[in-house]
């Protein structure tokens, strides 16, 4: 795949994912893709595995793709997904192999109010 078509493929796996659409959302994944969650320590194993971990998930859940960066095998995309109203940032790091992801790191941060410290310089961000 060139970089168009898998920012193509991308964008259709966050259409997805927000849709809730299971099915499409986990096409881009490889038979053996590892996704991992190092905040939490967890790692799973398998499209199924990770398509059955997410579809367990109770809480609706909303994403909006901030940024898309990469090229090549490498894609991190920014996005801010909202778990009953709370919204969430996560920075995505994916690895491609033929076509699909191999690997997948999710890094999430939570909201917090600016320091004081720093506010003459700073623009606030919706």
């Amino acid at each position: 795949m060139n970089d168009d078509e898998v920012r193509a493929a991308l964008q259709r796996h966050w259409a997805a994912s927000d849709a809730n659409d299971f099915a499409a959302e986990h096409a881009i994944y490889a038979d053996h893709a590892v996704l991992e969650y190092p905040q939490s320590g967890e790692r799973i194993r398998g499209r199924q595995r990770i398509q059955a971990s997410r579809m367990a998930q109770p809480d609706p859940k909303h994403f909006i793709v901030r940024r898309t960066l990469g090229g090549g095998d490498l894609w991190i995309i920014e996005f801010v997904i909202t778990y009953d109203e709370k919204p969430v940032h996560v920075v995505s790091i994916m690895e491609f192999e033929n076509g699909q992801v191999v690997r997948e790191t999710q890094y999430f941060g939570e909201p917090f109010e600016p320091g004081s410290s720093r506010a003459q310089w700073v623009e606030r961000m919706d």
